[in-house]
């Protein structure tokens, strides 16, 4: 369900309302601000306690080749994951996403995990974190295998967190072969109205405090914390 809408009428507060009742914006393209909102009736999520970290991956996140920095560059993320690439000539990250995006990072409601390597950024992810909701928004890399790291700091971090909901809105095949899966729309706002009603922790681990591989691939082989 899409409905056109004014950009100019969405604060930050009204988006984190339309988070909380199962939408989210988009916009035809980076060149057109005007956006509207989008409640597909198959949704896409990452079940927290299922996260599929291959034997390639754990080697890779084991190795910390990319260093994870939290919350670091907020714009550095959304340039990158708004640029056009070979592989993707055109995003729905137009100027307006990202002022509002912006205006939710400083509130303290959107959150990134950044790969970095020899001092610049490679990869990554952003997304808003609501009670114990996480809706994954975009991810970016510039080298191989950067937001996989990034993504599984990320799924690591929600269970030690105590979130029990990571929204990835659209299946495609990339995140299907990590374990995200395809669930009804009905379904989805279940799990959502669940996770409003629970509380959780992003924060959790400081921002300052790096995290080893060795720590994020036995977050995520532990049982899930109770109730997330």
């Amino acid at each position: 369900m899409s409905r056109p809408t004014a950009s100019l009428a969405i604060t930050p507060q009204l988006l984190l309302r339309a988070y909380s009742i199962g939408l989210f914006p988009m916009a035809e393209s980076a060149r057109n601000d005007a956006l509207f909102w989008v409640d597909p009736q198959e949704r896409a999520v990452f079940p927290l306690a299922s996260f599929k970290v291959s034997r390639s991956l754990a080697k890779i996140i084991r190795s910390d080749r990319f260093e994870i920095r939290i919350d670091h560059d907020f714009d550095a993320v959304i340039e990158a994951c708004a640029a056009r690439t070979p592989q993707r000539e055109n995003t729905w990250i137009n100027s307006e996403i990202k002022r509002l995006y912006g205006d939710l990072f400083d509130l303290g409601f959107v959150h990134t995990v950044e790969s970095w390597k020899d001092g610049r950024l490679v990869g990554g992810l952003y997304g808003v974190a609501l009670r114990a909701a996480f809706f994954g928004e975009s991810m970016f890399h510039r080298e191989t295998d950067a937001s996989k790291v990034a993504l599984a700091h990320l799924v690591a971090r929600l269970r030690r967190g105590g979130f029990r909901l990571l929204d990835t809105q659209f299946l495609t095949d990339h995140l299907a072969s990590l374990g995200a899966i395809e669930i009804a729309r009905e379904t989805y706002h279940g799990l959502l109205d669940d996770a409003l009603k629970a509380s959780a922790d992003f924060l959790v681990w400081p921002t300052e405090r790096r995290l080893g591989g060795d720590e994020i691939l036995t977050t995520l082989r532990a049982p899930p914390i109770a109730g997330a």
